[in-house]
């Protein structure tokens, strides 16, 4: 029995040296592999070529430094994720590179939010005046993927393909029965009649005021969307949203009939009149650049100088503390904020706002940041796809808010949420909870029992104290009286052609207008940029991806695209303190 134990000891010491030894050789290959490329000269460009616009992956503000951010470590395979920072600067170098003849974009979907998609359409117009042509296929285009399409010279879809075509449809998910089986209460606090964030907690479908405001924004972002195709496809808004309300697409040929496509072809087609159009025989070699390639090659026609325009990313929900590439720590981006102010080479600051808003105090951290910046510089803020609730708040010291027409924006309230779980720890589980508290209110705020009335009155105290301070900092901001904003705040949400009516936003566009105004404003002709915060060097990122994310890709594997109301959920589960935030998502396919 002493050998028996023997061997199994050192057989499980040797499993584990080998564990060891094996991650230790994963991450000197991973390191071998990011040397050699950082060490990759640039990207060479053959001549008579076609940049290829494919989207696989979601689209990022800026790439990730992580080679592996994508990478299935059990399979060993992945997508090079590219952000909208290098698919914007590779448009445009293409407009100027002699090499690049055209943009061949091949997409069925693009992974992105509709101000994104924005982004990207209005960098495929501007490429357009050079002169280069744009040809699109596709297999089957989502709605999305067609708007973006929709600028191309020639548009083509696979004979058996599908067109979708239905119009913008927003749903949002509500947890009252789930919370009312499991016996648990949501005792909720809020400022606003349209403060519609808790509602999902509190009703079992949306209330005539969240209906408005919903059918307000996803109605303009439609309409926005029409008018874009109608100008590049000449078909009537009319006719649209004719053609999406008897689902008129039922066949490839009705596409073609409805001139929505310019033809039915296989890819074989599609590659043979991308070489006639390059002028190279049915033999050659069809040249084609991909996006994560094309990011290597210099772009001649940058401004360069000592001055700096700073862009700093806030991407994410609000929280205290650090934060990472895909939430906002108040530590982390007021230090950004801070250091752009002190640096006296950066003489203004776009401040890249993508979020749905998050912590209170934690948004009032970073507005005191952004209001001390405005100061001694000019600030211009660049909303993403939603800039709303906390998002706005961080927002609103701006000297000038630019957001693109489909930006989602206010949701200027704040609410509380206090979940009373006591009947289902006694009922469901068995539990009880005793509690020795030395002042009356000294567990205020548990799971375990109610709300007394004494510290109710208190949180919506609390509630209606932050909203005040909220439309004050908006008010000082935008140049309004605080009645002003109130009764354009009470949690609305606008998109982003309505913010402008309102003043809530002063120009639409996307975050290169954001860079030229803050030029215009600094009186700057040449200047680097500089991206804030600074991403964390591969090796952390690596094996956070390793470690930390392993949960998370199981849930997204198994869940599909329910995650994301799995992932909402969870956030709103584990809020603390008072909250400026829309607390749902919204999704609009």
């Amino acid at each position: 029995m002493k050998q028996f134990f023997k061997y199994v000891l050192a057989t499980m010491t040797g499993l584990l040296f080998a564990f060891i030894l094996s991650v230790i050789l994963l991450i000197v290959i991973c390191m071998g592999i990011v040397g050699a490329s950082s060490k990759e000269k640039t990207f060479k460009v053959k001549a008579n070529s076609l940049l290829h616009l494919k989207f696989t992956s979601p689209i990022p503000e800026r790439t990730p430094t992580n080679p592996f951010k994508d990478f299935n470590f059990s399979s060993f395979s992945g997508n090079k994720e590219v952000g909208l920072n290098d698919i914007l600067e590779n448009i445009k170098k293409a407009e100027t590179d002699a090499d690049i003849k055209g943009i061949y974009m091949d997409m069925s979907s693009v992974p992105a939010g509709v101000a994104t998609i924005e982004e990207i359409r209005n960098a495929l117009i501007a490429f357009k005046s050079s002169g280069k042509f744009i040809l699109s296929y596709s297999e089957g285009y989502t709605q999305g993927a067609y708007y973006l399409s929709s600028v191309a010279d020639k548009i083509y879809l696979n004979p058996q393909g599908n067109m979708d075509w239905k119009g913008l449809s927003a749903q949002i998910m509500f947890f009252k029965g789930a919370l009312e089986k499991l016996e648990i209460t949501a005792q909720i606090f809020r400022h606003g009649k349209f403060k519609s964030a808790i509602e999902p907690f509190d009703l079992d479908k949306m209330s005539k005021a969240n209906r408005l405001q919903t059918m307000s924004y996803v109605g303009a972002i439609w309409n926005h969307i029409l008018e874009g195709i109608s100008k590049s496809r000449g078909i009537t808004v009319e006719e649209l949203n004719r053609m999406a309300d008897e689902l008129a697409l039922r066949t490839p040929e009705d596409a073609v009939q409805f001139k929505l496509v310019d033809g039915l072809k296989y890819k074989d087609e599609i590659i043979a009149e991308l070489k006639s159009k390059l002028g190279l025989a049915e033999k050659d070699k069809l040249n084609t650049v991909e996006m994560d390639e094309y990011v290597r090659t210099p772009n001649k026609e940058k401004k360069k100088g000592k001055d700096k325009i700073a862009i700093i990313y806030a991407v994410g929900t609000i929280q205290g503390g650090e934060g990472d590439e895909e939430t906002i720590g108040s530590e982390r981006i007021s230090k950004a904020l801070r250091e752009a102010r002190l640096d006296s080479t950066v003489k203004a600051i776009v401040f890249r706002v993508n979020s749905p808003g998050g912590s209170a105090l934690a948004s009032d951290v970073i507005w005191r940041e952004a209001m001390l910046a405005e100061k001694v510089k000019p600030f211009i803020v660049s909303m993403g796809d939603v800039a709303a609730s906390g998002g706005y708040y961080i927002s609103c010291a701006a000297d000038v808010i630019v957001a693109q027409p489909n930006t989602i924006t206010g949701s200027i309230g704040v609410f509380g949420l206090l979940p009373n779980a006591q009947k289902f720890f006694n009922n469901k589980l068995g539990i009880t909870i005793d509690t020795a508290n030395t002042n009356k209110h000294s567990d205020m705020g548990n799971i375990f029992r109610p709300v007394s009335p004494v510290e109710g009155k208190f949180v919506q105290q609390s509630v209606e104290h932050i909203y005040d301070i909220f439309i004050g900092k908006v008010a000082d901001g935008r140049k309004k009286s605080k009645a002003d904003i109130d009764s354009i705040g009470q949690g609305r949400v606008w998109s982003g052609v309505d913010a402008k009516k309102i003043g809530l936003v002063d120009e639409l566009g996307g975050i290169k207008e954001a860079v030229k105004i803050a030029a215009a404003r600094a009186k700057l002709d040449k200047y680097k940029i500089v991206e804030l915060p600074k991403q964390k060097d591969f090796l952390e990122s690596l094996m956070k991806e390793i470690s930390e994310d392993a949960e998370t890709k199981v849930l997204k594997r198994e869940l599909g695209i329910n995650f994301e109301y799995y992932k909402h959920f969870k956030e709103m589960t584990s809020m603390e303190g008072v909250q400026a935030r829309m607390g749902y998502d919204v999704v609009l396919y």
